[in-house]
Order: C-alpha cells, then structure tokens, then sequence
C-alpha cells in the first residue's frame, strides 16, 4: 500500500485526465465558435425545439429556461426540456444544435428507446455506487494494511464491484448521447430549421459534445482500472 505516499497507479488516469481536458477544450471551441455564427433562418434555440417537439406529437413538453450555463438537458421524469439562456434566446447555430439534441432525448423517451430506459434505471444506482465506492475501497485498504488480508480484499472487492456500476452507466451513455445528435440532425434537416450547407457546422458543435461523454466513459474506465491495479498488488 501507499497510503500517505506517493501511488504509483495514479498515472493509469494520466491519459484519460489529458483527454478529458482536451474534449472539454474542443466543446468550448466550437460552442464558442458556432455560437455567434447566426443560422440562415434566425431561429431561437427554443423555437427550433419547440418546433421539432410539436412535430412530433410532444406538445404538452414544456420548454424552461435553466440558469446553468451549457446546463441544457430533457428531464424524462418531469418530462420537460430545459435549457440555458444563450441557448434559449440565442438564433445561432451552436443554440438550434443543442436544442435539437436535447429534442432528440424527447423523442427517445416518447418512443420508448431502450438505452434511455435503461440508463434512467441505472443513474440513480450508479450514482449512489460511485459515492459509495471509494470509502469502502479505503476501509479494505486500511483492514489490509493492518494485516487482515481476506476480510480486507473482501471488503475491497465490494468497492469494486460498486464503481463498476458507474463504469456501466457511462457506457450506456454513449449510445443514448450519439443517438439523440443523429435525431436533431434529421430533424433540423427535415423540418427546415438549418440549411443543406448548415448541417456540417451542426455536426461540429454535437461531435464535440459528444467527446465529454467518450472522456468521461475513458475515465470511469481508468479509475476501475486503477482500483484493479490497487487490488492485484495486495
């Protein structure tokens, strides 16, 4: 053990921390790039997610104006969209793009999509799990280091099996994230909020988004790594 030492398994999240920050380097570029870019149309982020809700049969979906920057999101619970001012008000390619996928999340839930399902189920697990994780992980650590070798490795392979649940709530996060841009694509196309020649600067803005949920699925992976590599050494 290192406890109060340097832990020479910290350099397992050295990769997934660098591509974590490059990820987030990408999303702010193009957000801040695409979002003083006016699409052709002039139309709102919340107009375009009205439009495409209401042509899809969700016009009981409210549409709500959250303080948090970038903190747009479709709560399936309340079954409402909620979404930052400068998306809300602002006619700019980066806020009709985000609207849009924040529509497509909608309409997974309308349409009942199985991965959405499935990681509504999962998130409040994972998220209790992960909290939960770590302390357990230190208490097998501790009860190892004070010699009680299979109470301690029992104790930290619960810690284990906890985290995994993250791991797998991130995993299934991807095929939801990545589904719900191909839907506001199509949407924005077919519905004529964007141009022809709009679209591939649509795609920029939601690839780059899409990145914070690959780094995030790297990092969940590095961690359970690195507890894998604390629990091999004991």
């Amino acid at each position: 053990m290192y406890l109060g030492m340097f832990d020479p398994t910290i350099i397992i999240l050295i990769p997934a921390i660098i591509f974590t920050m490059y990820a987030q380097s990408k999303v702010n570029s193009a957000y801040n790039k695409y979002a003083t870019v006016r699409n052709r149309k002039g139309m709102t982020g919340a107009q375009a997610a009205r439009r495409i809700l209401d042509s899809n049969g969700l016009q009981d979906v409210p549409i709500e104006v959250t303080n948090q920057r970038l903190g747009d999101h479709y709560h399936p619970g309340k079954r409402v969209m909620r979404l930052s001012p400068r998306v809300f008000n602002d006619p700019s390619i980066a806020s009709v793009s985000i609207a849009a996928h924040e529509a497509g999340h909608a309409i997974q839930h309308a349409e009942g999509y199985i991965p959405l399902r499935f990681r509504g189920i999962l998130a409040p697990l994972a998220t209790f799990s992960s909290r939960l994780a770590w302390p357990i992980l230190i208490v097998g650590l501790m009860i190892i280091g004070a010699g009680n070798l299979y109470q301690g490795n029992m104790i930290f392979n619960i810690g284990i099996i906890l985290y995994t649940l993250a791991v797998l709530f991130q995993l299934i996060t991807l095929p939801v994230e990545f589904n719900a841009s191909k839907r506001a694509i199509a949407q924005m196309n077919d519905l004529g909020i964007i141009y022809v020649e709009e679209t591939a600067s649509a795609k920029k803005v939601l690839s780059a988004a899409a990145l914070t949920y690959v780094a995030a699925l790297a990092a969940a992976v590095a961690t359970l790594l690195r507890m894998l590599a604390l629990r091999g050494r004991q």
